[in-house]
């Protein structure tokens, strides 16, 4: 007997040891679909970088918050002084890791270092392609930023700013981010895992959370399994097979769109009859409820329906397997080479199911008479056949991709993507310049005329991609945390927004 109420007591001991453990465990684990491949603050527009970076070590000068609209962050104030300047008063009494104070030296270095040419940074070609600042330092806590041309909506373009302190070299990607925010970079064991911790000066409200580990899983089943079984917190961007516990699994428009971007500087893709077949080789509705998630809408532009000027007259292409037929072989009798061997290119972990829709993509255009291969590449390999320049004598390529805009404009995402200089424009067209150009600088009714003049010139005349899905992101989240994915999730994941039940 008193074997046994001894072997009872210690049960309750170990449960109660085990319970003060878990109560007392405020750092959080949180698995991710890829590896990162760099860690400079300046590419954390980039969304793998974004869920670790943005927000948590790298602050921006303001902060689109969903539902709130334009708000401070390392700036408090912002005033339009006129032809194509604003002044910002930056947040006095805040410091970086390192311990150096933030000035307005570094946000001047910062805006240099992401324009220059030295190295190719995400957020100047991807925000500011086609922009050219200019800064001046009026004190510590005052800066002039001049656009030109001028950017009616520059107080938004700065929340995608991140602030870099000015010793950081102008030639080379950091390997160890510094930043003003609330967690600090410990440890990264490529390949393994990240660690962060508490930033002990933040300026602003300390977090709930004091420690975060991210790791890196590419199946989408196992990040689930993981949260299942308490070994991780948060697993973003699941499959939507393995969203299947209400309890734990949530889903959310994610502002991400998914299309094919051919070269157009290529042939047979640079004849619009075969971006056109293309077009009408895909059977959309086919995706929805079976691959992907039931809710995902079918694309006609770039950004989601939440932007200004998006197009709500345009109808997505409608599966049409004779009509694309018809168009390779008009081509092919004006000479056209449609039966050069196109190669598809997806990224590994993209998004849930990516490779099912690859597969699936393939398949229809296959059928439609393409001569097309499926390549699947790592995301540093990917972005070789993405971004500019790209490499010579590649052959003709559809690269899939990922597009996020949660901005609620179309400029974060129309020159980089779709002129001639965009870093990820695989087009090149006079017409879609000048409409990029008179967009960017209008404001109210006008610019949101003007951007929906811009999408229905992309989709109808120049048929510069195949527009696929605005899509539906799930997040698996451990039920010890109060925290509810949104539609930035996908592309930035705040620490200082979990909480504990």
């Amino acid at each position: 007997m008193t074997h046994i109420v001894g072997r009872i007591s210690a049960a309750l001991l170990a449960t109660t040891i085990a319970g003060t453990a878990l109560a007392q465990d405020t750092s959080v684990t949180i698995v991710l679909s890829e590896e990162l491949d760099i860690v400079d603050p300046c590419e954390s527009s980039r969304s793998n970088l974004g869920r670790v970076l943005l927000q948590n070590i790298s602050e921006t000068v303001t902060e689109l918050v969903p539902g709130s609209g334009l708000q401070p962050r390392l700036a408090v104030s912002w005033e339009d002084k006129g032809d194509g300047t604003w002044r910002f008063k930056l947040r006095e009494g805040v410091t970086f890791s390192d311990g150096t104070a933030l000035d307005a030296g570094d946000l001047a270095h910062s805006i240099a270092r992401f324009q220059g040419d030295a190295i190719s940074c995400e957020i100047g070609a991807k925000f500011f392609g086609g922009i050219d600042l200019t800064t001046e330092v009026i004190d510590d806590t005052t800066i002039d930023i001049t656009a030109d041309p001028a950017q009616p909506i520059l107080p938004l373009l700065m929340s995608t700013v991140t602030v870099v302190p000015s010793e950081t070299a102008m030639d080379s990607f950091v390997e160890t981010p510094i930043g003003t925010g609330p967690f600090v970079w410990e440890e990264y064991a490529r390949g393994e895992y990240i660690k962060l911790s508490a930033n002990d000066s933040y300026w602003g409200e300390t977090p709930a959370v004091t420690g975060a580990t991210y790791l890196f899983r590419s199946d989408s089943a196992v990040r689930a399994a993981m949260v299942a079984a308490g070994e991780a917190d948060i697993a973003a961007n699941i499959a939507l097979q393995d969203a299947t516990d209400p309890a734990m699994d949530y889903s959310y428009p994610n502002s991400e769109t998914v299309y094919m971007r051919p070269d157009t500087h290529t042939a047979p893709l640079d004849d619009v009859r075969v971006r056109q077949a293309l077009n009408y080789a895909i059977d959309r509705e086919a995706f929805v409820g079976t691959i992907l998630a039931n809710g995902t809408l079918l694309a006609t532009g770039l950004t989601p329906p939440s932007t200004i000027g998006y197009n709500t007259d345009l109808e997505p292409y409608p599966y049409d397997l004779e009509k694309a037929k018809a168009l390779l072989a008009e081509a092919a009798a004006d000479g056209v080479p449609v039966d050069t061997k196109i190669t598809l290119i997806g990224r590994i972990g993209n998004y849930g199911n990516v490779l099912e829709t690859m597969e699936a993509s393939l398949s229809m255009w296959q059928e439609a008479g393409f001569n097309m291969e499926l390549r699947m590449v790592e995301v540093a390999e990917w972005l070789d056949h993405y971004s500019q320049p790209f490499a010579e004598g590649r052959g003709p390529e559809i690269v899939n991709a990922q597009h996020d805009n949660a901005n609620g404009d179309p400029v974060f995402s129309m020159y980089f993507k779709y002129a001639c200089d965009g870093l990820q424009s695989a087009t090149c067209d006079e017409t879609l310049e000048g409409l990029i150009a008179d967009a960017t600088a209008l404001t109210g009714a006008d610019r949101e005329a003007k951007w929906s003049e811009t999408f229905k010139y992309i989709q109808q005349d120049l048929v510069a991609d195949v527009m696929l899905f605005h899509m539906v992101g799930f997040s698996r989240v451990n039920p010890r945390l109060e925290f509810t994915p949104t539609i930035r999730t996908n592309s930035e994941l705040q620490l200082s927004q979990v909480g504990f039940k």
